[in-house]
């Protein structure tokens, strides 16, 4: 990224990592580095580093890497170019926009004209006659032209040309409306609108953007809800329908309901706090983030058997991150949006009594767990209390599990002890199985079964572990580079991707005399940006330039090294392999 070399340095100068992920990530010292949860997956233990020497963080859970660019282009969905306009805002420096290479910076800012135009044409095609079946869909749910204009609802005409022929007047290429997933291309290789006869409900990001669409077909069509794919500006599993209002709560409470048409009417009945998952199972990234905005959640989902399963799917995504999860149930197998319509104008006062005595989520799971089982006799009860124990196991905080435990002796005149035993044996056996599977996921990634990014490394698994030895080392003692350049040229690297970072290290010290992860962050993806960091990250003994000259052996060899301890070992296959690639070599 054609960034100049002294604005960059200023910049990373100014953006401390330590204090920007801070922000974001709540962390700790241990000892030169820092620990915290990961933002970017779901986990009980911290394995989030934040290393302030080197500038980078990384996760020894999921993998995620990088600098503080690339921290802010995962955390705030923006491209490189968006990040780093970030970042130098905050830090009060000007951008040079001299060469800069932002089309896809340009392509994220036409999609996001593109949907508040799609949106304003859809509302406007509302409140004409040819939206009439629409409006009379809103109002028959009960929502006053007031809550229609707050959300911005809309209807999608059944002409399929109807929104690209207007934003074709206002400019808008097929191209850019395709990438925006407001059309697709038909049979004819011109664009055609992907929503049509469908009341629309406009998704609106934190910062009052419009950047997606949920369109609901009026009649018997299937699917009921069409929803936008992924697109440069909008992630589903980030997404949360109204949160862009009840980000606002003061209460440090949000309601998490099912549907579009759920949290308008409560927001309708004075529920402001109400937000929706988007067309999926709530996720973790979703859950971050209304932990971010709220200390407690109420699961609000349907009573029928799906929503009680999806609400079962979301309690322990919304405890790891530390939530307060409550969960309440609307009697006659009615959703929110039913329940306040079916009792007029005594539902919003109705609905508040619902929650204030709705139970947490350890509670709700106990309770669906009792109408299981007649506890009045020993074997219902033995069976009740079996799966009852490994709710408790789910549960972080030893004290809250001591409770629940002496509740459940009380009520069933069962030993505490005897409960707690058996929690404690189902707490073993989930440590044993995440240990297990550590320990697979781990000898795959040493196996390069695993790696996405160097997809070469599986097959040249020894010289690949040898580029990454240079690498590593050239990282950290950039005054080497002379000696090992003269070793060792691109070329003679076997795996692709390592190929492209060393040429990318050499360039960085001939440029600048030095190198930091910073220098990579414009010129890789954030998925190899999280490789390399973790090639950095990577823990190892202290490696002398006699280490590496002889892991340049091994990839000049094509990844055997001529030692007689390693020849002594090799298959009868490896040994073939390696009298070629000495073949080779002559050659």
């Amino acid at each position: 990224m054609a960034f100049p070399d002294s604005f960059m340095q200023d910049l990373k100068a100014r953006s401390d990592i330590v204090d920007t992920v801070s922000s974001y990530v709540n962390l700790k010292r241990r000892g030169k580095n820092y620990l915290g949860l990961c933002p970017f997956h779901n986990e009980k233990t911290p394995s989030f580093n934040v290393n302030p020497d080197g500038g980078y963080f990384h996760c020894f859970g999921c993998g995620a890497g990088g600098d503080v660019i690339t921290f802010i282009e995962r955390i705030e969905n923006l491209d490189y170019v968006e990040a780093v306009k970030l970042l130098a805002q905050r830090a009060g420096l000007q951008v040079p926009e001299n060469n800069v290479d932002d089309s896809l910076s340009k392509l994220r800012l036409r999609i996001k004209e593109i949907n508040r135009e799609t949106a304003r044409f859809y509302h406007s095609v509302l409140m004409s006659p040819e939206g009439r079946k629409g409006l009379e869909y809103f109002y028959g749910r009960g929502l006053s032209p007031q809550t229609i204009r707050h959300f911005g609802l809309g209807y999608a005409p059944e002409n399929r040309f109807a929104l690209v022929n207007h934003l074709k007047e206002k400019r808008y290429s097929e191209s850019e409306m395709i990438q925006a997933n407001v059309a697709f291309k038909g049979r004819s290789g011109g664009a055609v609108d992907r929503f049509y006869g469908r009341v629309m409900f406009p998704i609106i990001d934190l910062s009052g953007t419009v950047v997606a669409f949920g369109g609901r077909a009026l009649g018997d069509e299937k699917p009921k809800y069409i929803n936008t794919s992924d697109t440069p500006v909008y992630k589903k599993s980030h997404g949360l329908f109204a949160m862009n209002f009840a980000k606002n709560t003061t209460s440090g409470q949000l309601i998490l309901a099912e549907g579009y048409m759920d949290v308008i009417s409560l927001h309708a009945a004075g529920f402001t706090n109400a937000i929706a998952s988007l067309g999926t199972a709530l996720t973790p990234d979703q859950a971050r983030i209304i932990s971010k905005y709220a200390r407690e959640v109420i699961i609000c989902y349907d009573s029928d058997q799906a929503g009680q399963t999806a609400a079962q799917r979301a309690i322990p995504i919304l405890r790891e991150t530390g939530l307060n999860v409550r969960v309440m149930a609307v009697p006659g197998n009615k959703d929110p949006d039913e329940f306040i319509r079916s009792n007029g104008k005594d539902g919003p006062a109705m609905f508040r009594n619902l929650i204030e005595n709705s139970g947490n989520d350890v509670e709700y799971q106990l309770q669906k767990l009792r109408i299981q089982y007649d506890l009045s006799t020993a074997d219902g009860s033995v069976r009740f209390l079996t799966d009852a124990c490994t709710v408790l196991a789910n549960i972080e905080n030893d004290i809250e599990r001591n409770v629940y435990a002496g509740k459940l002796s009380s009520e069933l005149n069962v030993d505490k002890s005897a409960i707690l035993n058996q929690t404690s044996k189902l707490m073993k056996q989930k440590f044993r199985q995440y240990t297990k599977k550590q320990n697979q996921n781990r000898a795959k990634e040493l196996s390069g079964i695993n790696d996405n990014i160097n997809t070469e490394k599986r097959r040249h698994l020894r010289a690949a572990n040898a580029e990454e030895n240079v690498i590593r080392f050239l990282m950290k003692h950039p005054d080497a580079k002379g000696r090992i350049e003269n070793a060792l040229k691109p070329e003679d690297f076997v795996t692709e991707f390592n190929r492209r970072v060393y040429r990318s290290i050499i360039g960085s010290i001939d440029r600048t005399g030095t190198v930091s992860l910073s220098d990579f962050s414009g010129e890789y993806t954030s998925e190899e940006m999280s490789a390399i960091t973790k090639i950095i990250a990577t823990e190892m003994a202290s490696i002398t330039l006699d280490d590496v000259n002889r892991n340049i052996e091994m990839i000049r060899a094509g990844g055997y090294s001529a030692r007689a301890e390693d020849i002594k070992n090799f298959t009868d296959d490896q040994m073939i392999e390696y009298l070629n690639s000495l073949k080779n070599r002559k050659k």
